[in-house]
């Protein structure tokens, strides 16, 4: 089938259309945990997994800038920040693409600029987040958010099939790892949050 009229379909993920387009193109497999090398002028896509973008700052303090899940992109030009690392939060596969081939074809452009908007409205929705003075507030909100956006349903909620330690949640929602501990504490007592075998999180409010 013609890559045009693949991508005309309104329910095709960016997966499928590079997938179409880069058929013989090998996924690159990692690990959890591995630094993923930021090449001048490419773009990487998740196709399995999930990776955080962080910088840090001459304190040795880091900062989430942001989660990449499947079918969204991540690289050197779609950021301004020094240093700016990527780092698997779980084992991924992902694909390496160069700039320009996104640029000069208009139905993978148009799949790019849908990706993008998504990423940009987490970043909209982590900003307000950080607005909120209660740290409580903001650590409910920030779990809400990964609910949304990365969870899967599941008997009474929302699965976060994350491994986000207590010093990464602190680091996002710029507070102490001994706070993130202690309320994390009060939302399991409340029943809003449970932890299942693995350290994977269920979030038992609907999600906003």
């Amino acid at each position: 089938m013609h890559l045009s009229m693949v991508a005309s379909r309104d329910n095709l993920g960016l997966r499928e259309l590079l997938e179409s387009s880069f058929s013989k193109r090998n996924l690159v497999p990692m690990p959890a945990g591995s630094p993923i090398p930021l090449l001048k002028d490419h773009v990487w896509l998740v196709v399995r997994g999930m990776t955080k973008l962080v910088t840090s700052y001459m304190s040795g303090d880091e900062a989430l800038l942001g989660l990449v899940g499947p079918n969204e992109p991540f690289g050197e030009p779609l950021s301004a920040v020094t240093p700016y690392e990527a780092i698997t939060l779980s084992e991924s596969d992902l694909l390496c693409l160069r700039w320009d081939e996104l640029l000069d074809d208009p139905n993978l452009s148009r799949a790019m600029l849908l990706a993008m908007a998504r990423r940009y409205r987490q970043s909209e929705a982590l900003l307000a987040l950080m607005g909120l003075r209660r740290v409580d507030d903001r650590l409910r909100g920030f779990l809400e958010l990964l609910a949304h956006d990365y969870g899967q349903p599941c008997e009474g909620g929302s699965r976060i099939g994350l491994r986000l330690t207590h010093q990464e949640l602190a680091s996002s929602l710029g507070t102490t790892r001994v706070t993130v501990t202690r309320f994390m504490g009060q939302l399991r007592d409340e029943g809003w949050l449970l932890m299942e075998p693995g350290r994977f999180l269920v979030v038992k409010s609907k999600a906003r």
